[in-house]
C-alpha cells in the first residue's frame, strides 16, 4: 500500500524490511517445530525435551502427614523391635571386628591415612622410640590438678606449663625429622610430602601407647633393620 508524500523507494525498501522480517519469523517457527536451534542471529526457539525426559514430578505434601507417609514408603518395610534390635547387635559385632583387625595390624581394616609399608615403617620408628610428647597430656592434667588443689602455687605452674610445651615441641619436630630420614633411606622412591608423614609420626608420638591404633608391632628400644 502506498501512503501519500511517501516516495517509491522507501516504501520498497519498507516492504522488503517487512518481508525480510516475516521470513524470519516463519523460519524461526520451522526450527521451533523441528527442535533444532535457529541460526545465529535469530531468536531461539523454546525447546522442552528436558521437561519430557524428566516425566511426572510427584506433587509435594500439603500437610505433615503426608510427608510422614512418604518417608515411610521411601524407607521400605518397617522393621519390628526384635528386628531392630538384632540388626543393631550386628552392625555392632561387625564394627567391633573390624576394629580388632584394625588394631591387630590388617591392612585391609585400616583406614586410607594408615595404609602403605611406607606408614608402617613410620609407626615402627616412633612405637621403638622413647617419646617424650607422649607425656604431654598425663603431665598436664596432673599440673592442673595440683594448681587447683595449691592455688597458692599457680605462680610457678605456669611457667612449668610453657617450658613443658616448648619440649613437647621440640621433640614432636625431632621425631618428624627422624622418621622422614629414615623413610628416604629405606624408602628413597618415596612421593609422599615430608610434611605429611612428619606429622603423622609427631601425631602418634603424641598418643600414649597403649592407646594407639594400630598397636604397636616393636618394643620400646627395638632395633629395625
Amino acid at each position: 500500500m502506498k501512503l501519500p508524500g511517501r516516495r517509491k523507494d522507501v516504501a520498497e525498501s519498507t516492504g522488503s524490511v517487512d518481508g525480510a522480517v516475516d521470513l524470519d519469523s516463519a523460519e524461526s517457527e520451522d526450527a521451533a517445530r523441528s527442535g533444532v536451534t535457529a541460526p545465529k542471529g535469530r531468536p531461539t526457539p523454546k525447546r522442552n525435551a528436558a521437561a519430557k525426559r524428566r516425566g511426572p514430578v510427584a506433587p509435594a505434601p500439603m500437610t505433615s502427614a503426608e510427608a510422614r507417609a512418604r518417608r515411610k514408603n521411601l524407607a521400605g518395610p518397617k522393621l519390628s523391635k526384635e528386628e531392630r534390635r538384632v540388626a543393631k547387635a550386628e552392625r555392632r559385632e561387625r564394627m567391633a571386628e573390624r576394629r580388632e583387625r584394625m588394631l591387630a595390624g590388617d591392612e585391609s581394616a585400616m583406614l586410607e591415612r594408615d595404609r602403605g609399608p611406607v606408614r608402617r615403617y613410620a609407626r615402627d620408628i616412633v612405637d621403638a622410640r622413647y617419646n617424650l610428647l607422649g607425656l604431654f597430656m598425663p603431665v598436664a592434667l596432673g599440673l592442673m590438678f595440683i594448681m587447683m588443689a595449691l592455688p597458692q602455687i599457680q605462680y610457678y605452674i605456669s611457667p612449668a606449663m610453657m617450658l613443658l610445651m616448648a619440649l613437647m615441641g621440640v621433640d614432636g619436630v625431632m621425631v618428624g625429622r627422624k622418621v622422614v630420614k629414615l623413610v628416604d633411606t629405606r624408602y628413597p622412591d618415596n612421593t609422599e610430602p615430608r610434611w605429611k608423614l612428619g606429622l603423622y609420626a609427631a601425631g602418634r608420638a603424641s598418643t600414649l601407647r597403649r592407646m594407639r591404633a594400630p598397636r604397636p608391632q616393636v618394643r620400646r628400644g627395638e632395633r629395625l633393620d
